[in-house]
């Protein structure tokens, strides 16, 4: 089953997993859902201190992992490719840490996306272990870790 816009609007739980509607992108979703979530990180990040938003994302990790478990539900694939939450929050994160240019912010998103995409081991360990909106969350946390540690060889590597 594919989410539809009134699968979108009939719940905020499904609002929220399909990423404000990124998720109904019939091409990528979890690249739209990343790149709505880069477009939107100035608005959520600039008027929080550190902490809050880090606190913030705890509290966002919590809700898709309730609102992914309702909308795998109700489209009856737990891990359905349109529930792009997971993306959204773990890219917040790996913002949260990148350098603050637009280079590193870019490089951050491509190499986000290029660990969630292909899952290298102990992102793929994660994806098939853990079940359900717990699961389709953690994986993409186990993404923003190895873009983190990415990110920080190469700034090592190049400066900032």
């Amino acid at each position: 089953m594919r989410p539809t816009p009134r699968l979108l609007l009939s719940h905020p739980t499904h609002f929220i997993s399909l990423g404000f509607g990124a998720g109904l992108s019939p091409w990528a979703p979890g690249t739209v859902g990343t790149l709505l979530a880069w477009a939107l990180y100035p608005l959520i990040r600039t008027p929080l201190s550190e902490f809050v938003f880090l606190a913030l994302l705890a509290s966002l990790f919590v809700a898709g992992v309730i609102a992914a478990e309702r909308t795998g539900q109700a489209l009856g694939v737990p891990d359905h490719g349109g529930i792009v939450w997971d993306e959204m929050v773990a890219t917040w994160l790996v913002l949260a840490f990148a350098p603050k240019t637009l280079l590193w912010q870019a490089i951050a998103v491509a190499l986000f996306r290029f660990f969630d995409i292909v899952k290298p081991p102990p992102v793929r360990w994660a994806d098939r272990s853990f079940k359900g909106g717990f699961g389709v969350m953690f994986d993409d946390l186990v993404a923003a870790g190895y873009t983190l540690l990415a990110l920080a060889v190469l700034v090592t590597l190049f400066g900032i």
